[in-house]
């Protein structure tokens, strides 16, 4: 029912820009927090950024803070992750996950989208 799709991973050269998009359908989109998790081979997978539900709070990884920036487009249903001087260690498969802000019964839903390759190499 509830479905995240990710685009817009590919292989880049150190110092350059990816955006990756989220496109989320069979959810309330501003109902859910979203975010932008990683994971690399043989390492835990990590947060990245998070967005609140209508776009106004963004938090990051210290490693990310100042290159990447988590936005929202509600009216599309989309969350987008504009990744600037990408490092080889930014390599990862980058996941999106659908956070909702209300419990609903015993647990709070969550969502994860299919992943999206992301490689920085020369």
């Amino acid at each position: 029912q509830v479905q995240l799709v990710e685009s817009g991973g590919g292989l880049v050269q150190p110092g350059g820009s990816l955006r990756l998009s989220c496109a989320a359908s069979g959810v309330t989109f501003s109902s859910y927090v979203m975010s932008w998790y990683r994971q690399a081979p043989g390492k835990e997978r990590e947060l990245v950024a998070t967005v609140s539900g209508i776009g106004g709070r963004t938090n990051y990884a210290d490693s990310v803070k100042g290159r990447f920036t988590i936005s929202r487009d509600n009216a599309k249903n989309t969350v987008y992750l504009q990744m600037n001087s990408l490092k080889p260690e930014d390599t990862a498969a980058y996941f999106c996950k659908a956070d909702a802000i209300i419990s609903y019964g015993d647990s709070r839903p969550y969502y994860w989208g299919q992943g999206t390759q992301v490689t920085v190499s020369s």
